[in-house]
């Protein structure tokens, strides 16, 4: 089995396991919606899922407010009509230690991760559930690297991801709503893999 004909909308989708995850869903023959803060990366990234033969349309909002969010799920259900799958993938990471960290890093990295995935749930959950189903994938945090810098904000905001999708699978399970969580490896190939086998499998 796999993920094939769906619309997909990935939050964060420029960069990483988003990106990756949005050239091999667009391969399996999906409809993919990619959402990052500016089209800098979505640009490329649109052009080379359409040199290959596939669909996607490009999203700039902020997911971590909730104005530009609903905006964004509006604005894909006037082009598809649907969303399917939700991966929740948009991540920022201060590199500042916690005695040196300006209040603002840690709002917007909290924000953007934790809120972020609770106001896409939320508003994308609505529209599964009266689509009668749907899968949803939030992705939690990347091992730290050998130079790792200070993480303290983003393995904050992720290990509230965790928590929050155990919480979400059991709320929404009656809407036949699918909520899953990945913990990637530290190998990007392997994460990628497991992603696939996560949603291939749901």
């Amino acid at each position: 089995m796999r993920l094939e004909n769906k619309v997909v909308l990935i939050t964060g989708a420029g960069l990483g396991l988003g990106r990756a995850l949005a050239l091999a869903l667009a391969g399996q023959g999906n409809h993919l919606a990619l959402n990052d803060l500016t089209r800098i990366n979505l640009d490329p990234l649109a052009a080379e899922i359409q040199a290959a033969g596939g669909e996607a349309r490009l999203y700039e909002n902020d997911v971590s407010r909730k104005l530009d969010l609903q905006s964004l799920v509006q604005n894909v259900l006037a082009d598809y009509s649907r969303i399917d799958v939700l991966i929740n993938h948009a991540s920022v990471q201060p590199h500042h230690p916690v005695l040196g960290m300006d209040e603002w890093d840690w709002r917007r990295t909290v924000d953007v991760i934790l809120t972020g995935t609770f106001l896409a749930t939320q508003s994308v959950g609505r529209v599964m559930a009266e689509q009668g189903g749907g899968l949803i994938l939030n992705i939690g945090p990347r091992p730290a690297p050998e130079s790792a810098t200070p993480r303290a904000a983003y393995l904050a905001a992720k290990a509230g991801v965790l928590a929050f999708s155990r919480a979400a699978a059991e709320e929404l399970a009656e809407h036949r709503i699918q909520v899953l969580a990945l913990e990637p490896a530290e190998d990007h190939e392997t994460s990628l893999a497991a992603a696939l086998k996560m949603l291939d499998a749901a």
